[in-house]
């Protein structure tokens, strides 16, 4: 990764104008901010920049209006949970360049902040208009871009101010960046990967990039059986991609060449029928899946064998649970797998990097997530490094 610049990196701003990309796509429950991580993961760089003594001009998008000003998608909406995080009073602009913006920027003093509107109600913003950006750039002194989540979009206001003013990574972004890094950029070996989830098809190009990167890749999910009918298991009822059972067999080629080993599940937890604790629940050899049973779950002795590995390796990135998490007891698996990950992170022999709302649930639920080295928020912008990609709005940050 590219060295890139960061808030330490500033000189004096005080009284210059910071336009700060930040993510306030909040969700919403009856015109109230029902969970405000993101607000929270922000407020570090507005704190670090006001307490300079700039003046903060905060960007966001907020759901998808499509160029059309939408009154349930203003960001008016949640100016009273960022206040209230930030423990500061925000003001609100309607506008995100010209006039009206420069007069705000004339009554803000050193140190305060305002919100301006739903960058996406201008068609501008995600065709990455250089006249758009350049209008948005005309009231600011300096560009902040702490939004990781929106850093695989090349719009306006996450990779086109970039290239207009002097861009820094926010604390967030950089944290990210920097555990991303140990993660895959230049980790510490052994590697592991945990990639799960239903389908192989969403994560394709994941699983092609990760086994030239990583030394085991554990697959889990319903992934995991479109993989095992690839090696010619029966899988029964289970959910399975009979389709991609080629593209799976290559994938695998691929891991042998380049000395990834590949493990999949040898003993799995099935059932007749998808619900909590059903009767017709069992665990068994993976070769013994009854064709009106489906495969719910890893079993204990692949987790316990998994567990092992995990021990033996300095580096893990997980995306994607190992089961059907959300109904018990198929839970097991990623309960068990991400306890023995946080604890070795604890003990500071593992370096533990996860990513994907579903992941972070998962985390959540089996009360591990404070122990994991890093959890990023990002959905789509975690997959797309996961992938190799290059993140415009990472890019455009490079010194």
């Amino acid at each position: 990764m590219s060295a890139f610049r960061k808030l330490d990196d500033l000189g004096d701003v005080s009284g210059k104008v910071a336009l700060v990309r930040v993510d306030l796509n909040l969700p919403m429950r009856d015109g109230d901010v029902t969970d405000d991580t993101r607000i929270r993961a922000a407020a570090p760089t507005i704190r670090d920049l006001t307490e300079k003594g700039a003046k903060v001009l905060l960007l966001a998008h907020f759901g998808r209006p499509k160029g059309e000003r939408s009154s349930t998608m203003s960001l008016s909406m949640v100016v009273g949970a960022v206040e209230e995080v930030i423990g500061k009073e925000v003001m609100f602009v309607p506008e995100i360049a010209g006039d009206v913006v420069a007069q705000a920027v004339g009554i803000l003093r050193p140190g305060d902040v305002a919100i301006l509107e739903n960058s996406r109600f201008w068609k501008g913003e995600e065709k990455n208009d250089p006249e758009f950006a350049k209008a948005i750039a005309a009231n600011g002194d300096f560009y902040v871009n702490d939004a990781f989540s929106a850093a695989h979009r090349a719009h306006a206001t996450t990779e086109g101010l970039a290239r207009l003013l002097p861009a820094y990574a926010g604390r967030s972004m950089q944290a990210e960046l920097e555990a991303l890094d140990k993660a895959l950029g230049n980790p510490e070996k052994p590697v592991a990967a945990i990639v799960g989830g239903a389908k192989v098809s969403s994560k394709l190009d994941v699983l092609k990039h990760l086994v030239g990167q990583v030394d085991h890749l554990i697959i889990g999910g319903g992934m995991a059986n479109t993989f095992l009918a690839a090696k010619g298991v029966d899988v029964g009822k289970s959910l399975c991609e009979h389709d991609l059972t080629g593209t799976a067999n290559e994938i695998l080629d691929a891991a042998d060449k380049s000395g990834c080993t590949v493990h999949l599940p040898y003993d799995v937890v099935v059932a007749k029928e998808f619900a909590a604790n059903p009767s017709s629940l069992r665990t068994c050899n993976v070769h013994e899946v009854a064709a009106d049973e489906m495969i719910l779950d890893v079993g204990p002795q692949a987790v316990e064998a998994l567990g092992d590995v995990l021990k033996t390796c300095r580096t893990l990135v997980w995306n994607g649970p190992m089961g059907a998490f959300e109904t018990e007891p198929f839970d097991m698996a990623t309960v068990a797998l991400a306890r023995t990950a946080a604890a070795l992170s604890k003990e500071g022999t593992l370096t533990s990097v996860a990513g994907g709302g579903d992941t972070v649930a998962a985390l959540n639920h089996a009360g591990v997530a404070e122990d994991f080295s890093y959890i990023s928020t990002a959905g789509g912008a975690f997959l797309e490094w996961m992938e190799g990609r290059e993140l415009p709005g990472v890019a455009a940050l490079a010194k």
